[in-house]
């Protein structure tokens, strides 16, 4: 039995969640959820985006799903999702993007996973205000980068293309620019690749990356880099195969781990049974798989591709002619996986 921190999230975050959980427990995984507020849910409940008990039921659990959060707009509030990646340390973003057979796209056959560093960079918050006569003219952030975070993400995407039997790791960077972060992680880079000679390694330019990706994404098989570079391509990644709606994510730590539906919380339809459940089923997926519950994360899997490719019991954004909504198709995904 595993227990598992279960945030439920803003806006459409309950009904997609609910959906997962239905998936899950079809799945065969024997799961203990333990129910947690956060984002705008938490702040109406308790007047804090991310509660004491929520953080306390990870630290217990190790493990969390969440639905997407939303963080209150002014200032006191900063993002719920950077906080809890610097809380527990997860380190290691990781965002499998597939093609779905039955979909349009602008690609078929994409397959590659995008390995971001998740705390520092432009994330760490370190910024401020130039003032003159009390007005602000400037603003400037420091881009943090250090040898030990560059070294634990580009050794785990190693890893991860060693285990998952992937053949080519490529570093994504701004180097010609950027000498010394990006120029100090693609010199990590080069050093840690000859660790591993079984797996190929190269590099290349982020504008140049996003260009390639565009037109040739069979290019790349899992692409390593920093954070902002990462949080761009990884959306443009998703934008490959469908949107964000299809789209799982990961953070990953030696203290926890997170799980989530990477696009947002949607209040526009929240309540109307409309939104699509699988990006946050397929976060159920991979954690299953972090849990060792290979056989019920392999039964998701592929109900999920099955029930996309017929293309029948859908949300609409994936069928205009669909009469489907949130809760019809995960039933249909669960009759598939049972």
């Amino acid at each position: 039995m595993h227990k598992i921190t279960l945030i439920p999230g803003d806006g459409i975050g309950p009904s997609i969640m609910e959906a997962a959980v239905k998936v899950i427990a079809a799945s065969g995984a024997e799961i203990a959820w333990d129910p947690q507020l956060g984002g705008m849910a938490a702040v109406e409940a308790c007047g804090n985006p991310l509660p004491q008990e929520t953080l306390a039921s990870i630290r217990n659990t190790r493990i969390a799903l969440k639905g997407p959060l939303t963080t209150p707009v002014g200032g006191g509030f900063r993002s719920v999702n950077v906080a809890l990646r610097q809380e527990f340390e997860l380190y290691a973003n990781v965002r499998p993007t597939v093609s779905f057979e039955g979909l349009p796209a602008l690609h078929g056959g994409v397959n590659l996973v995008m390995i971001r560093e998740n705390t520092e960079g432009l994330y760490s918050g370190v910024e401020h205000f130039i003032k003159a006569d009390g007005v602000n003219i400037a603003a400037e952030s420091v881009a943090v980068i250090t040898r030990s975070g560059s070294e634990k993400i580009i050794r785990y995407a190693f890893e991860y293309a060693k285990h998952h039997g992937r053949k080519r790791v490529t570093l994504v960077h701004k180097a010609n620019i950027l000498k010394c972060t990006t120029g100090m992680f693609l010199e990590i880079g080069k050093a840690l690749a000859h660790e591993y000679p079984a797996i190929e390694f190269r590099d290349r330019i982020i504008d140049a990356c996003a260009m390639e990706m565009v037109m040739n994404p069979g290019v790349y098989d899992v692409i390593v880099t920093t954070n902002l570079f990462g949080d761009i391509l990884s959306d443009l990644a998703a934008g490959l195969v469908g949107g964000l709606g299809l789209t799982a994510g990961a953070n990953i730590g030696k203290q926890a781990a997170i799980f989530e539906a990477v696009h947002g919380s949607a209040p526009d339809i929240a309540g109307k049974n409309l939104a699509n459940p699988t990006a946050v089923i397929m976060a159920g997926m991979m954690m299953l798989e972090h849990l060792g519950e290979f056989e019920a994360a392999a039964k998701i899997n592929t109900a999920v591709k099955d029930v996309i490719r017929e293309g029948k019991f859908v949300t609409r954004d994936l069928n205009k002619d669909s009469q489907c909504g949130t809760q019809e198709m995960a039933e249909a995904i669960v009759r598939r996986v049972r």
